[in-house]
């Protein structure tokens, strides 16, 4: 029998924990990503790293740009360059959202986790707009009361 105070397991390869700090995040779409083998590994070995990515929209196609996934150690090819665009593998519908969002003033596309899904590499992004600081110190007060709450709680069970 598992004990129940132990750690839920995380289900992502790689999660750009920095964007849910500095942006709201409007809207999630999940992509699929063109990668080659040696990536594929490399992600699987959560060497990725996705702070500073972002996703662009460049003749009717998206591209994550910016995200750096380490070459594979044991590869036989070594001139792959680790921050090269990525091709993201969207619907024609999703691509003119995005690019619609684009658009408006403010507003980004961040990548904000890289996960596994039914054998699959998936990326999630986020339509997100940029927070001023005293959205994220209200942010940051909100977590702080909730963490006590929840450990006042845990304590009077």
């Amino acid at each position: 029998m598992k004990n129940s105070t132990t750690k839920k397991e995380e289900n992502y390869y790689a999660k750009n924990k920095k964007a849910y700090h500095d942006y709201i995040i409007l809207e999630n779409f999940e992509a699929g990503i063109a990668l080659n083998g040696a990536e594929v590994k490399s992600i699987k070995k959560s060497q990725a790293n996705l702070k500073g990515a972002f996703v662009t929209v460049e003749n009717g196609e998206a591209f994550l740009k910016q995200a750096h996934i380490s070459n594979y150690k044991f590869a036989d090819t070594k001139a792959i360059d680790p921050v090269r665009p990525r091709k993201l593998l969207l619907s024609k519908k999703e691509i003119a959202t995005l690019a619609q969002n684009l658009e408006q003033k403010g507003t980004t596309i961040i990548p904000l986790e890289l996960y596994p899904k039914n054998g699959l590499i998936k990326l999630r992004i986020g339509i997100c707009k940029g927070k001023k600081l005293y959205d994220k110190r209200e942010t940051l007060r909100k977590r702080t009361q909730d963490l006590e709450v929840n450990q006042a709680v845990k304590r009077y069970k």
